[in-house]
């Protein structure tokens, strides 16, 4: 079991299963294991929508970064948020292909992924993990790309802000640069 750290705070939204509330915080090194634990079933290899496996290094170096910011339900990790200085992820090829697109203000940050357990599906929780991640890093610009075909993330960060900068293709798929003004 996950102990929800002191810095954590109660999501926004309050009360809507059973009386738990999220608690939305700071990931420590405790947490990667809950993380990891949640990442394996939402793999695209398992059935899920996460394209890119993160390992117990990667999320310890994300963790040296920039927040990475954890939802809890009665001490279970049921949603994280990734993001990352866009220096830390220069490597990575679908990043820079979006960097290429769009490379966003100096001081830019890029976000994601947003994984939720399936239990948690339909609550508005990835909105409320940006919205946390905005607030712990005000007056930046937050980059993340998101496929075309995916409607339901597009639409779901347009409702809180996010804007469509720039396209570009990746391994045949049409992808979506999303900014969170600064």
């Amino acid at each position: 079991m996950c102990r929800t750290p002191a810095h954590a705070r109660p999501s926004r939204r309050g009360d809507d299963v059973a009386g738990s509330a999220y608690e939305i915080g700071l990931a420590t090194r405790a947490d990667i294991v809950g993380i990891l634990e949640l990442q394996e079933p939402n793999l695209r290899e398992n059935g899920g929508a996460l394209s890119v496996r993160f390992t117990a290094e990667d999320l310890e170096a994300s963790l040296r970064d920039t927040p990475i910011l954890v939802a809890r339900r009665s001490g279970r990790i049921v949603g994280y948020l990734l993001s990352s200085s866009k220096a830390a992820q220069a490597h990575v090829p679908i990043v820079q292909a979006m960097l290429s697109a769009y490379p966003g203000e100096r001081d830019a940050y890029v976000y994601g992924p947003i994984c939720v357990a399936e239990s948690e599906r339909g609550q508005d929780l990835p909105a409320e993990l940006i919205l946390a991640l905005r607030e712990r890093l005000p007056r930046r610009e937050g980059l993340t790309f998101i496929r075309k075909d995916n409607v339901r993330s597009l639409r779901a960060h347009a409702k809180i802000g996010g804007r469509e900068v720039a396209e570009f293709m990746h391994a045949g798929a049409a992808i979506a640069v999303i900014s969170f003004a600064g």
